[in-house]
């Protein structure tokens, strides 16, 4: 379903209601194949430009942190959003989705309800769903992070793939935020990193402004 122009304010509860539709649509699918392909079809409603403003939002939202850390994160995501628009279109051209019968995720259904919640109302909800649904391919389609590989966080840990298995240094220090990726990613958590570590004995603001941080500086809203 073709989503509404992004301008004018009046078009947010149409547009809401589009993402709505969409997602009951995800829920619907029985095969990655099934789902990649309805997911493109939404995707490749969105054009460069849509990415490039995404670029926009998450450098001016990271624009606080120091800039050797913001170069290399900003420099993957932006390879991460564009690489991934650019695989969903070569895989729809090539007609690459209907040989992938694999049966979809368990907790497919769970994440796209969770994605109708955060597109519900707010600011830009076209982007942010752009964002969940590059997400959602690469998590549930593509069996990949949603964190992509070399993904950098503070601290000098990386987003890895070793031996067939991928690893992520924050897949267990944000499922307390109801729009995190992590219940949802393919990834292990890192073993034995010293990344970000909760305060010892922390209060429960502290507890809270570590969570905040993963999720701010690494869910990549658009």
């Amino acid at each position: 379903m073709t989503l509404p122009s992004p301008f004018g304010k009046e078009n947010a509860a149409a547009i809401a209601a589009t993402i709505q539709s969409d997602c009951a649509k995800f829920t619907s699918a029985r095969t990655t194949g099934e789902l990649g392909s309805l997911i493109s079809s939404v995707v490749l409603q969105y054009l460069p430009k849509d990415i490039e403003q995404m670029r926009q939002n998450f450098k001016e939202k990271i624009r606080d942190v120091s800039p050797e850390y913001r170069n290399l994160l900003e420099a993957k995501i932006t390879e991460h959003l564009l690489g991934t628009w650019q695989t969903i279109r070569l895989m729809q051209q090539q007609g690459a989705f209907a040989p992938m019968k694999e049966p979809v995720p368990v907790d497919l259904k769970s994440y796209w309800e969770m994605v109708v919640v955060q597109c519900r109302e707010g600011d830009e909800i076209r982007l942010r769903f752009l964002k969940f649904l590059i997400a959602g391919f690469c998590m549930f389609v593509r069996h990949e992070p949603g964190h992509p590989i070399g993904t950098p966080f503070p601290g000098g840990d990386t987003v890895k793939y070793i031996d067939g298995v991928y690893y992520c240094p924050v897949r267990e220090k944000a499922n307390d935020v109801d729009s995190a990726l992590c219940p949802f990613c393919p990834a292990h958590q890192t073993p034995a990193i010293g990344y970000l570590r909760p305060p010892v004995n922390a209060s429960s603001h502290q507890k809270q402004e570590f969570i905040r941080n993963c999720h701010d500086f690494h869910n990549f809203n658009g």
